[in-house]
């Protein structure tokens, strides 16, 4: 058809249309929970976020939150983040709609031929639009969304470029890439994965493919990804650093005046190149010249952050205000390095010869030139007991080492070796095969291959798994297939059958998929490989790249985003496929296209929409922002609140920087705290909030200085060690004061130390209620008998609370866990989503959960009237897994509170305040566990026994549903669930204790002979 090229342009935007109005319509409307906090927030402020940084990003975000007020900030970032999906989409159409023209062997299009291509790109943009994984990034202000839009661009850039490449000026499409490349360094490495697929297409078209042709291109590839990996990213910035320490240190010029010439010569020579290039006619050299220059133009936008960082922001991670610092930033050093090609298994000793070796040294500034503060080391392992492509490498922390075993089925091979004291060991070594086991089961089928699937065939549940059979698995909805992966799904409990990231698809996009790939090998192999090199490289490339480890903290397929997208190619060529199968049969070519688009349209597109939508539309949930909020309103004035984690720190910066909410209370991210950058920020002003009483200078906390304080008993010492002198003691630079043995690392020469308390501070700053002054204790202990070390962000709390003097409020965020406490914790007192450190002792609980007192005044107060709670009680609105784990943890607050009121003798309370609880958190939301029995428990104390047994009946009846489920499967599914079965019968036994601690016999007797029978059955069958 001759008006074929506006059809595909308007059928093109009609695809980019639904696509956006689908995202549009699911964004959050404010700030997500993990890193989506840290980006809206450093895009609203231009503030430097975690390494490398997304500069790009940070400059698009704030370009769209100009254009609303601060209120709506995480929602014009979302916005962007649909939008770029949005057009990501259209570009795939664009793409799949080149390559399936390319497969008709005509000049003129007829009607029908048009229509399949039309409708090859529409169902398969359209089953990409709908897709998991990708719905997923487009709804929240991360970076995938726009770091998809640039892949998609480079490769659709790429085919236009190859459909013109014989005509004039064709070289302009490669500097487009070039610059795409460029800017995409500013918001995502994964970009640059399309640059092999480029290159094929460049040598496909101007060249007549050969063996050795396909290899050397597949090399050159390689090398000119590690170009820009290696050598352009870091490499500019790396070659700045030599001329900024030559200039300063060595001619004696100002900072940055070696930088500022760097910059001058490599203009210079760019411009000489550029134009000698052109005089002399050399267009391949000057090509290659101008492709770099774009590079550096686009990726330019690091300027951002080292401008950003010197104007001191109060966000500033890692300080990158100058040549060495930025380096670093890029290096993504504070990360360390996972091994790829040669590497230490998880137990290979260190080299007893020469056990580290230097790194990088760490610069600082200072009398007007650098100086080497730290040399960061390395760890040499003994390459006798090391391996080529090592998978199982980590050895910290103790978790991994478990996933390795369990994963890999390691039995290992026994060595005997000599230990750093000079003694024999045995240790039982990993083999290769257990080490490609662990690869191909966890890295690769675990971790890659089944999140392709929940793309294309289905899947289980939005909880996360671990390799059980209950949680995180593909799923068909076909069901002798999924019986036979999975167990019989006849019992499944409502909790999982009703759970909204079960989708299934019946194989339908994977099937359309595998056909169009097979048809577009047939077909066109040359454009068949490219695809395919995309696939991989943006998919198992990333796996090998990453090598990860086991109990990852989220499900990571936001990462294989583009090797989902190179799929969808091929679910479009399906269409196709079929559409020539039915052509070869004779069948009318007009009719066939159509009625083969509009039934893969309803059976891919219209599925993947179908079964998504719920789970996909965070539309009317504001938890993430208001959970932050509650965080905050949880303090004193002036107040420090401890965090620890991303999802117990983002919301809150969130909340501070976007929103302005509670400027005078600082967060104090304790992970962060282990770094000198971090504590230099701690001790500024940042708006409201005056500087934390941090008595250490810069000097003594410097990286590699005190990161890690050792606790040593002296024996010329008897008792506890005033808190204040054993600080001073560690900061003292005396040589007596250090350890020779260990490099001359400072420690504290007692287990036991002690604070005393300045009662008067106390009341006067009002730390505790009134009913409390008669509980404050003279003197506070510190026990550290059960630790060796403490770190430094352990030390840097203890000074705070030595300095601090009870006029600072410090409060523990409630999700912190417990070994940050330093086990101070029967000195906390809780007010709502923190714990504040009084000087009041309390004994723990018998649960070993609850401990600490209960502001029951103020925590009431807190609860019931002034925090927000995001809709998460709304029917309409989607919870997922994280928000769910949050919610269990606010189940937790109520019941302390209820706990507290019930001590004091206030039931009406208690019972308003457990009603509080089940109105917000329904079991429909999260199901029941432990804290659901605590409020039973809580019920029958505050004298609402009717309430009580209605819950525990339910309780009881799901415990029973689940076990029935479990018990159902094939034994060989049983050990995947042994830890699932064992929890539900403990739970049952427990939920007996307690209505038979209160005399509801009839209920127990109930509950207590399902117990019996569930136990003995597990004791006799399965143990």
């Amino acid at each position: 058809m001759k008006n074929f090229r506006l059809l595909n342009l308007v059928t093109g935007w009609v695809t980019f249309v639904i696509a956006a109005i689908t995202y549009l319509m699911t964004i959050e409307p404010t700030v997500s929970f993990w890193d989506c906090g840290e980006f809206i927030t450093t895009a609203f402020k231009l503030e430097v976020g975690h390494p490398p940084g997304a500069p790009f990003f940070m400059l698009l975000g704030r370009f769209f939150t100009i254009f609303s007020d601060a209120a709506n900030a995480g929602k014009m970032i979302n916005s962007l983040s649909a939008l770029a999906s949005a057009f990501t989409i259209l570009f795939l159409f664009w793409t799949i709609t080149h390559l399936a023209k390319k497969l008709v062997n005509t000049e003129e299009l007829s009607l029908g031929q048009t229509i399949a291509i039309l409708g090859s790109g529409l169902i398969g943009a359209l089953a990409y639009t709908f897709s998991d994984t990708f719905w997923f990034s487009a709804v929240e202000g991360e970076v995938y969304a726009t770091s998809s839009l640039v892949t998609a661009l480079v490769f659709w850039a790429i085919l236009k470029w190859e459909s013109i490449a014989d005509q004039p000026h064709a070289t302009r499409w490669i500097i487009l890439i070039a610059y795409l490349v460029g800017l995409s360094i500013g918001v995502h490495l994964l970009n640059l994965l399309a640059i092999p697929a480029i290159v094929f297409v460049y040598y496909f078209k101007k060249y007549t493919p050969t063996t050795k042709g396909v290899i050397y291109s597949l090399i050159l590839s390689v090398v000119m990804l590690g170009l820009v990996m290696y050598g352009i990213i870091p490499g500019v910035v790396k070659v700045a650093s030599w001329f900024e320490l030559l200039f300063v240190n060595s001619f004696g010029l100002p900072f940055n005046s070696g930088v500022i010439f760097y910059a001058i010569v490599l203009v210079g020579l760019i411009i000489y190149g550029l134009y000698y290039t052109m005089k002399k006619k050399k267009v391949l050299w000057n090509t290659v010249l101008l492709a770099f220059t774009v590079i550096l133009i686009g990726y330019s936008s690091y300027a951002i952050v080292v401008i950003r960082s010197s104007a001191n922001t109060p966000m500033n991670q890692n300080t990158p205000d100058d040549v060495f610092s930025l380096l670093s930033y890029l290096n993504r050093d504070q990360y360390g390095d996972n091994p790829l090609f040669i590497g230490q298994y998880y137990n290979t000793p260190r080299d007893s010869e020469d056990p580290t070796s230097d790194g990088s040294p760490y610069y600082i500034q200072e009398d007007g030139k650098y100086v080497v503060a730290y040399v960061r080391q390395e760890v040499n392992y003994d390459s006798r007991y090391t391996t080529i492509f090592p998978r199982m490498w980590s050895s910290q922390p103790a978790a991994h080492v478990t996933g390795y075993k369990s994963w890999a089925g390691i039995t290992g091979k026994r060595v005997s070796i000599a230990n750093e004291l000079g003694e024999n060991q045995i240790i039982e070594l990993p083999t290769f095969g257990e080490n490609l086991t662990y690869f191909i089961r966890y890295q690769l089928v675990h971790m890659y291959f089944r999140y392709f699937m929940w793309n294309f065939v289905g899947r289980q549940n939005d909880i996360q798994g671990n390799g059980d059979n209950i949680n995180g698995n593909w799923l068909s909805g076909i069901g002798f297939i999924d019986s036979m992966r999975l167990g019989d799904q006849t019992y499944l409990p409502e909790n999982l059958k009703n759970n909204r990231g079960r989708n299934t698809y019946y194989f339908l996009p994977l099937l359309l998929g595998l056909i169009g790939a097979f048809f577009h090998y047939k077909k066109s192999q040359k454009d068949f490989w490219v695809v395919m090199l995309l696939f991989i490289l943006t998919g198992i490339a990333i796996v090998v790249y990453l090598n990860q480890t086991p109990q990852q903290p989220r499900e990571r397929d936001y990462a294989y985003a583009g090797s989902f997208y190179a799929f969808a190619i091929w679910i479009g060529l399906g269409v196709m496929s079929i559409f020539d199968f039915l052509k070869d049969k004779k069948l009318p070519a007009t009719a066939s296209a159509i009625a083969v688009s509009a039934l893969s349209l309803v059976l891919v597109p219209g599925i993947m929409a179908s079964e998504n939508w719920d789970d996909h539309d965070r539309s009317g949930r504001y938890t993430a922002r208001d959970f932050g909020y509650d965080y905050l309103a949880t303090c004193d004035e002036n107040a420090v609140i401890f965090t620890n984690g991303d999802n117990d720190t983002f919301p809150l910066w969130y909340n501070q920087e976007v929103e302005s909410v509670r400027p005078d209370v600082r967060v104090c991210n304790l992970s962060y705290l282990q770094t000198d950058w971090y504590i230099d920020q701690m001790k500024q002003q940042a708006y409201d909030s005056e500087p934390l009483p941090i008595s250490f200078e810069h000097d003594q906390y410097l990286y590699g200085t005190r990161d890690f304080t050792y606790i040593l008993p002296d024996d010329r010492i008897q008792g506890a060690i005033e808190l204040n002198r054993a600080l001073e003691f560690v900061k003292s630079e005396d040589p007596g004061t250090k350890l020779t043995q260990y490099g001359n690392a400072a420690y504290i020469p007692a287990k036991m130390l002690y604070l005393k308390v300045d009662k008067e501070a106390v009341i006067r700053n009002k730390v505790v209620p009134e009913s409390m002054y008669d509980q404050i204790q003279d003197t506070i202990f510190f026990d550290f008998s059960d630790r060796e070390v403490l770190y430094k962000d352990e030390l840097m709390l203890l000074d705070m609370i030595a300095t601090s003097n009870w006029e600072r409020p410090l409060y523990f965020a409630f999700t912190i866990g417990s070994s940050k406490y330093l086990n101070l914790e029967n000195y906390f007192q809780i007010e709502g989503f923190a714990y504040r450190f009084t000087p009041v002792l309390t004994q723990p609980s018998g649960d070993g959960i609850r401990f600490g007192s209960v502001n029951t005044e103020r925590m009431y107060d807190n609860l019931m009237n002034k925090f927000k709670w995001g809709n998460m009680n709304d029917p309409d609105v989607y919870i997922d897994e994280n928000n769910q784990r949050m919610m269990t943890n606010i189940r937790n607050v109520f019941n302390r509170l209820a706990d507290g009121l019930i001590e004091e003798g206030k039931m009406q309370e208690a019972v308003e305040v457990l009603d509080r609880n089940m109105e917000l958190i329904p079991s429909d939301k999260v199901e029941y566990n432990y804290f659901s029995q605590q409020t039973t428990e809580y019920y029958y104390a505050a004298g609402a026994t009717d309430k009580a047994n209605d819950l525990a009946s339910k309780i009881h009846d799901f415990y029973v549903g689940n076990l029935e489920f479990y018990l159902s499967l094939h034994p060989d599914f049983l050990p995947s669930v042994d830890e699932e079965i064992t929890r539900n019968i403990v739970y049952l036994r427990e939920l007996a204790r307690v209505t038979d601690k209160y005399e509801q016999q009839e209920l127990t007797e109930e509950i207590a002979a399902d117990y019996n029978s569930y136990a003995e059955f597990y004791l006799n069958n399965l143990q």
